[in-house]
């Protein structure tokens, strides 16, 4: 009976050793590889953001009616201060009558604490028919209103309003336009 209970146990017992000379072999092996620095190339790091945020939304309200709906590709926060970078701004105005005014613009600031906003590089509203391009735009919550100090063109079907600055009261439905106000008019033309 010890003959062949001893090939038996003789087996397993080298199969077991072997496998523990494996993870013996494979614990020593992978501790010196993880405790190896790492070295990591090109690592830009923004000294003046506090947090930076890949695609953003955000949705502003006053007594519970929306008055914008903000989207943007990112989102940078300034380190003291109350400002946002934003990167390709989409935004979309609503007036009290619940009408929608969209805007574009490549680059966007909006201050964190007022909710106001400066719109920057190929800056493009669009209401209805018209559409208004300016190279700077500004928003300021409180008043709800958009305004531009730069020359606008308001282009609406076949007519073209150019203008020195322009303020749009957006729960007025009003546009103000000033500075040296010229454009062709076709016969159809309505500002809406």
């Amino acid at each position: 009976m010890t003959k062949s209970l001893k090939p038996k146990l003789t087996a397993p017992l080298i199969g077991l050793l072997v496998l523990m000379i494996i993870i013996i072999s494979g614990f020593f092996y992978f501790n010196r590889y993880l405790s190896e620095s790492v070295t990591i190339n090109d690592v830009k790091i923004d000294t003046k953001a506090a947090l930076k945020l890949n695609i953003i939304k955000q949705v502003s309200k006053k007594n519970g009616i929306k008055e914008w709906e903000l989207t943007a590709a990112s989102a940078t926060l300034l380190k003291g201060e109350d400002k946002a970078v934003l990167i390709n701004v989409s935004i979309i105005f609503f007036t009290k009558d619940n009408k929608k005014i969209r805007l574009t613009s490549k680059k966007g600031i909006l201050n964190t604490k007022t909710h106001d906003m400066v719109f920057s590089d190929n800056v493009i509203v669009r209401y209805e028919l018209s559409v208004l391009r300016t190279d700077k735009l500004h928003y300021r919550k409180k008043e709800h209103i958009i305004y531009s100090e730069t020359h606008v063109k308001l282009e609406n079907q076949d007519s073209v309003i150019d203008a020195d600055s322009m303020t749009t009261r957006l729960n007025d439905n009003m546009t103000i336009l000033k500075g040296h106000v010229r454009g062709n008019f076709s016969e159809n033309f309505v500002i809406q």
